[in-house]
């Protein structure tokens, strides 16, 4: 099984890459809806690394993609590689952060704590609430708050956290009023931490600060 997640983890990371170059290319999606299509495509696999990362040695299979990605991220970030991911003039280097938060989360759920269901808060949270922010926000943002950043774009934001904490805690045996408890405070503060983080780093800051929350949360829920 650890050795079919590695397999099935890049298959799904190259081909979410070429589905968001292509629609790049055809110019079916614009520079910005090509990155956030592989930020929200990429954040699925936590799903993926639950499914088949498993036993003593999970996690030494489970950190090979986030490191391999870390060093392909940075080099893409260095020469353009992959234009469909990289947000050109910017200086940013969020695209390297994501895979940076990956690691640690990988490293804590997986080998320290054993509980996945806490890395995927952090990640899916990221994935659906940010990218999706970004999507809403752009679209339709009028009401601009901070960092550019618009209430649109935040309430969706908060929306979308919302509905993922009470999907993976419902789905992971955690109790419906624990899952709407710990959603509705992570939803929240997960949505202040991307509304006040800056120039890419909510790719640090919201999955990481996301899956403490969750943890001290669910310690004593």
């Amino acid at each position: 099984m650890n050795i079919w997640g590695l397999v099935l983890s890049y298959i799904l990371v190259f081909l979410i890459i070429g589905i968001s170059t292509a629609l790049q290319k055809f110019k079916l999606v614009g520079d910005e809806g090509a990155r956030k299509f592989i930020h929200i495509g990429v954040s699925n696999w936590w799903i993926l690394a639950m499914l088949f990362f498993n036993g003593e040695n999970a996690i030494w299979y489970a950190i090979v993609p986030p490191i391999t990605f870390i060093l392909l991220n940075y080099y893409s970030y260095k020469t353009n590689l992959i234009k469909s991911m990289e947000r050109s003039g910017n200086g940013n280097l969020g695209t390297v952060y994501f895979p940076i938060s990956l690691l640690i989360l990988v490293i804590f759920t997986f080998g320290v704590i054993n509980k996945p269901e806490i890395g995927a808060i952090g990640i899916l949270v990221l994935g659906y609430g940010d990218g999706l922010a970004a999507v809403i926000g752009k679209a339709y943002g009028k009401r601009k708050l901070v960092n550019n950043k618009s209430l649109e774009g935040s309430l969706t934001m908060l929306l979308a956290s919302l509905i993922v904490v009470i999907l993976i805690l419902s789905l992971t045996g955690y109790g419906i009023v624990t899952a709407l408890l710990v959603a509705v405070i992570i939803s929240i503060a997960s949505t202040l931490i991307e509304l006040y983080t800056p120039k890419g780093l909510d790719n640090l800051s919201v999955p990481l600060f996301s899956s403490l929350l969750a943890y001290i949360l669910l310690l004593f829920l």
